[in-house]
């Protein structure tokens, strides 16, 4: 009688595991096909260019998996679509321009139109709620920054002032290193690369000890490469503002 009772209980659970799984089944599908018809509305309302057939939920992010590079993509996109195309990453409805005519309309003869850049999770955390003059919104808050930057640190004085002590030592530095190597080649791009962080280092913080200076381009190139990173915040970013709340 155990026996049967545990039996029957035991084909109970599965049959409510597998309707349960039925009905999620049946959800998502249904969520997939609103999705789906809510977005090729919205696409004819806008007129959308072409480009790439898109997933639900994920768009078109499944064509930068297992491919080629996502430059060489593009250049590929823009060879079947023209300079002009569109992509859908989650839920960020994307605009790719292959066109130096274009681009030049958008960076020079509308470049008020664009100049705000896009929001990302990453440059948040690294420059304080983008309070940076590099990725801060478009306003007066910005054109202060860049008043400031241009009057107080760009200006051609102390522009000629940082020569002496920044580029005259980290150039002697460079050549040091250069005529001090091995018989082995010379990875010159690395030490180039070092030889501009180092001087945009001494120029923005003074005379720095040489570990301090080393430290702190360490953890700024850390910082470029969690920027330049994937970050699915980026491209669904209510599913940021849900959990937020």
């Amino acid at each position: 009688m155990v026996t049967t009772c545990s039996s029957f209980i035991s084909e109970m659970e599965l049959k409510f595991v597998l309707n349960l799984v039925s009905v999620i089944v049946f959800l998502s599908f249904v969520f997939c096909i609103y999705t789906l018809r809510r977005r090729s509305k919205s696409a004819r309302r806008q007129k959308l260019p072409p480009g790439p057939w898109k997933l639900p939920l994920i768009g078109s992010l499944h064509h930068f998996v297992g491919g080629s590079l996502p430059h060489r993509f593009l250049r590929n996109l823009s060879r079947k679509y023209g300079p002009i195309t569109h992509l859908q990453l989650g839920e960020i409805s994307t605009i790719v321009i292959s066109s130096p005519e274009l681009a030049k309309a958008i960076t020079n003869t509308h470049d008020l139109v664009f100049a705000n850049r896009p929001k990302m999770m990453s440059f948040d955390i690294v420059y304080y709620k983008c309070t940076d003059v590099g990725f801060s919104p478009y306003g007066d808050y910005w054109r202060q920054m860049k008043k400031i930057c241009v009057l107080e640190l760009l200006s051609s004085k102390m522009v000629k002032s940082f020569g002496s002590f920044t580029h005259e030592e980290e150039l002697s530095v460079l050549i040091s290193s250069i005529n001090a190597g091995s018989p082995a080649p010379i990875n010159l791009t690395e030490k180039i690369c070092w030889f501009t962080s180092s001087t945009i280092a001494k120029a923005a913080f003074g005379r720095l000890r040489r570990e301090y200076q080393e430290r702190f381009i360490v953890l700024v190139k850390e910082a470029l490469s969690l920027a330049g990173g994937f970050d699915v915040a980026d491209m669904f970013p209510s599913k940021e503002m849900d959990s937020l709340h």
